[in-house]
């Protein structure tokens, strides 16, 4: 279960990943964010920028209604 959620699903890129990495900034060790998104561009930009500062994608989930769910961890 993430410790956090945040839920991006009516902002468009760039700011997916601005709000995404102000939270995953609050997150200490073994603690992870569950991030609700809606989107190709933002489905792809998230995981890949969050892998990039070095966080860890643990799970990416088709909710069934163009939505994805992603549980990122420190």
């Amino acid at each position: 279960m993430a410790t956090k959620f945040l839920d991006i699903t009516a902002d468009s890129c760039p700011m997916t990943f601005v709000k995404a990495k102000l939270q995953l900034e609050t997150l200490g060790d073994g603690q992870s964010l569950e991030i609700l998104l809606k989107g190709e561009e933002p489905l792809e930009n998230v995981p890949r920028s969050a892998i990039e500062s070095g966080y860890r994608v643990d799970s990416i989930a088709d909710n069934g209604d163009g939505s994805h769910t992603l549980v990122i961890s420190k």
